[in-house]
């Protein structure tokens, strides 16, 4: 079934991403807005919008009901969740599929399975991808997780069974704190996922993050190589990279064969991304979970492998079949994507809305800025404080990232604060220039620099390291 109209079921830098691929592949879109967002970028470009809510996400951007009818009142026939929101929820997608609509990502069964983390480690013990040391299934009691941390010794990280971002983590290094932190993972679990299921893994200290693109139809799956995202600030990917600096062209091909089983093992369809913890000491990589929805850092592959990743989930989720074989993905080059968001580095990242005032975005060879901002833009303070993506893409990491430095200095957001000044100075880091990181680095890192990020960055005239 060809998409006629598509729905966008999201906000910011992401929807206007959507609603440009969705116009390159002659669909007609429809942008769903909370009050809030009414002036929105997104608003303006899209063929049709309309209102569905007041600022709270819970009674606009998370309103299943009104989203539906919002659909049913455009005549749309399909529905992109984008990422957050609704993009992993399983209820929804079967709603939508439900609907008559179309809904672009997998179907709600790969979604409820992958989306809890216990049920995705056993899919992947199951299809031979190696998982972290921890427990097999669900804790629902602190005496079961206390039994089992007693095998796997110490450090552990107490982990929700299900959601993300971070939320319903917490280390314990020794079993005094084991049992004072457990019921407060617990506790915070409940509050974010409605559900306080927890499991516990091994602490693998001073690993990488690396992540492996896939794209399946259902019956077929292929990988579009890998990022790293190991620069992290409480668990939020600051830069992402791609191909990773830190992978042998061995560990890369097991890395992403890996990624590959275990998407055909559930019958993938639509884009989406296995995370994996790799120690670059043993060379041994562990699957952490999978997000069944499109990646904030998606366009660091798009830049090295020329696909659009956007426009072939829309293709799939479409009826087309998989249009590219493995073999025809190449990895040319290297690009860095930094998040530029409405914070303020040097006072712990305090979010920082307001009005874009004055806006100039860098352009010129190898340079694309992802964003939802226009001059006169007021950012509103009820949402992610992500402005926009700045990619930059070379023929080999050290070019990037003098790229990304020029195009940083010619970046220019005027009205508000945000995390420019952060991002010029790890380009500049030494040990980010060389690739000497990992994600526990950024933390300490930050708090001996947070006093330089208030101030304007030289111009990006520095050596960078070859």
């Amino acid at each position: 079934m060809t998409i006629q109209k598509l729905l966008i079921a999201n906000r910011g830098e992401i929807a206007v991403r959507i609603i440009r691929a969705a116009r390159e592949l002659g669909i007609a879109t429809v942008q769903v807005y909370s009050k809030a967002d009414k002036d929105s970028l997104a608003v303006r470009l899209a063929d049709e919008s309309i209102e569905i809510g007041p600022p709270q996400a819970s009674k606009s951007y998370l309103n299943q009901a009104t989203i539906l009818a919002a659909a049913r009142t455009t005549g749309a026939d399909a529905i992109h969740p984008g990422y957050g929101f609704l993009a992993e929820n399983a209820e929804f997608a079967a709603a939508v599929e439900a609907a008559g609509l179309i809904f672009v990502g997998p179907t709600a069964q790969s979604i409820r399975l992958m989306g809890d983390k216990v049920a995705a480690r056993e899919a992947a013990a199951a299809a031979g991808v190696p998982t972290v040391p921890g427990s097999a299934g669900r804790l629902d009691s602190a005496d079961a997780a206390f039994a089992l941390v007693e095998k796997t010794g110490f450090p552990v990280m107490i982990k929700a069974a299900a959601g993300g971002g971070g939320r319903g983590i917490r280390i314990a290094r020794s079993a005094e704190e084991f049992h004072h932190l457990m019921p407060q993972a617990q506790a915070e679990a409940l509050a974010a996922f409605g559900d306080g299921g927890l499991y516990v893994e091994k602490l693998i200290e001073g690993a990488r993050h690396i992540e492996v693109q896939i794209l399946g139809d259902g019956r077929d799956v292929i990988h579009c190589f890998e990022r790293e995202c190991s620069l992290q600030r409480r668990r939020q990917k600051v830069w992402e990279e791609a191909p990773s600096p830190s992978l042998a062209p061995a560990v890369r091909d097991r890395l992403c064969s890996s990624a590959v089983a275990l998407a055909r093992a559930v019958d993938y369809r639509g884009a989406g991304t296995l995370e994996y913890l790799y120690d670059d000491r043993s060379h041994e990589f562990y699957f952490l979970e999978m997000n069944t929805r499109i990646q904030v850092e998606h366009p660091v592959t798009e830049m090295v492998t020329g696909i659009d990743l956007v426009c072939e989930m829309i293709r799939i989720a479409g009826g087309e079949p998989l249009r590219i074989r493995q073999d025809q993905v190449r990895v040319r080059g290297h690009s860095i994507e930094v998040r530029i968001n409405a914070e303020d580095p040097a006072k712990g990242f305090l979010p920082s809305p307001g009005t874009i005032s004055a806006l100039s975005v860098p352009a010129g060879e190898g340079v694309r800025f992802d964003s939802m901002l226009y001059q006169g833009y007021t950012v509103p303070p009820f949402y992610d404080s992500l402005l926009g993506k700045l990619i930059v893409h070379d023929k080999d990491r050290p070019s990037a990232i003098r790229r990304l430095q020029r195009a940083l200095a010619e970046l220019s957001v005027e009205g508000l604060a945000t995390t420019k000044t952060l991002h010029q100075a790890l380009a500049r880091d030494p040990d980010v220039q060389a690739a000497r990181f990992h994600t526990a680095w950024l933390e300490p890192w930050l708090e001996t620099h947070a006093a330089s990020l208030g101030t304007v960055a030289p111009s990006p005239t520095a050596k960078v390291a070859q």
